[in-house]
């Protein structure tokens, strides 16, 4: 193939950008579109946790007795709504469908290679001029009992057994981690893992695509990207048309708008998460996880923040206010010396999960126009190798090892 010389991406997210900034690095023109802006939608109030330690598939052998009984509690931290959604009960089923070991253990194997390079895709970036940084350090994990520990312990095992060393220690005493309560008296730390301030990172990452001469467009809605005889067209909503040699589409949970037509048969679904932050009254120096509530803390510009849910909406539908409760009555006898009462930077992002929980990433049918996508709860992680692997095949025409489990035409 010949290689191109312009590109346009759809989606300023942590996926898009690192695309973007990668084809630059071939010598590829860009020009980068978004229908709000610089990381809008679930690359700005996630937890900012790069750790590929913990990048598994989420459907396994549990989500047969858990998933059931969330259906029939509304404060569940995982949320189906009761309405007839022909799409969602058809990707559920499919979601379903994965949850054995012998299934999850195929996606595990299938997403442990760029599980493997994900940090040294951060170091890359930030060797040529991400200022924002990435911060080392034990990611803590607790437990109310030490049977409550067994299954998160067990799957570690398994990442292990995948290719992965995931180093874990158990904490001798909890009291030296000032937010836990005293309700928490297993405590283990995982070690290896890194974690960052989502949005000043990918607005770093912004930055330094735009001082490679590339171009961001705020406020365009992409209604179509198809294919013409001289390259690649995008349609967006009340303004002109842009051609390119190649489109990627990188639009997190509104992929499905934009690939229909396109070959892509996998299913993304929205998989809504929510976050927001509080005081504390000492700083928090590590990130800290419930795996039982299903509940992310992070330091945030010296507040916490606390992030969880997996609520299966449409990307678009407004905030549910009751999701915020609900997470905030999870922590609150998990969490001490901090204030529930005044919460801060409340947001809901879409995540954009698969039913075998690896991405789809790569070509479409459609000869010039890619997907880069449907990374679940790892887009933020998985993001810089993601679009370094992605441009390699765009300019080559060779898909990287690592991602050929991904084929977005699978």
């Amino acid at each position: 193939m010949t290689k191109p010389r312009t590109a346009v991406i759809v989606g300023a997210g942590m996926t898009g950008l690192a695309t973007a900034w990668h084809l630059q690095y071939h010598g590829v023109e860009v020009t980068v579109l978004d229908r709000e802006g610089v990381a809008a939608g679930s690359s700005w109030g996630n937890a900012g946790w790069l750790t590929p330690g913990m990048a598994m598939p989420l459907a396994d052998p549990s989500l047969l007795t858990y998933g059931p009984k969330a259906l029939m509690d509304p404060s569940a931290p995982l949320l189906i709504p009761a309405r007839f959604d022909p799409r969602l009960w058809a990707f559920l089923a499919r979601f379903g469908l994965r949850a054995t070991n012998k299934a999850w253990a195929g996606s595990m194997a299938a997403l442990t290679p760029i599980d493997k390079m994900a940090l040294a895709a951060f170091d890359e970036l930030g060797s040529n001029g991400v200022t924002a940084p990435t911060r080392e350090g034990s990611f803590v994990v607790a437990f109310e009992g030490e049977k409550e520990s067994h299954h998160f312990l067990h799957e570690l095992r398994l990442v292990e057994k995948a290719g992965q060393v995931v180093p874990v220690n158990r904490l001798a005493d909890p009291r030296t981690i000032p937010q836990l309560s005293d309700r928490l008296s297993t405590v283990y730390t995982v070690e290896g893992q890194r974690f960052i301030e989502p949005g000043p990172y990918v607005e770093s990452l912004a930055d330094l695509v735009r001082a490679r001469g590339g171009r961001i467009v705020s406020g365009a809605r992409v209604t179509s990207v198809h294919k013409e005889s001289a390259g690649v067209v995008v349609e967006i909503a009340g303004q002109e048309r842009i051609r390119a040699d190649v489109a990627v589409l990188a639009a997190g949970a509104w992929l499905p708008e934009l690939s229909r037509g396109l070959g892509v048969r996998t299913m993304v679904q929205a998989g809504r998460g929510y976050s927001f932050s509080v005081a504390t009254d000492r700083p928090a120096d590590s990130p800290i996880y419930f795996p039982a509530s299903r509940v992310a803390c992070t330091p945030y510009r010296g507040r916490l923040r606390v992030a969880g849910t997996m609520e299966f909406r449409r990307p678009d539908e407004p905030l549910q206010r009751r999701r915020v409760d609900a997470i905030v009555a999870s922590v609150r006898p998990l969490l001490s010396g901090v204030d529930l009462d005044d919460l801060q930077d409340v947001w809901v992002g879409s995540r954009p999960m698969t039913p075998d929980g690896l991405p789809v990433l790569g070509a479409t049918r459609t000869p010039g126009i890619f997907v880069n996508g449907g990374h679940g709860m790892w887009g933020m992680v998985l993001g810089p190798a993601s679009g370094k692997l992605l441009a390699r095949q765009i300019v080559t025409g060779t898909v990287p090892a690592e991602i050929r489990a991904f084929d977005p035409l699978r």
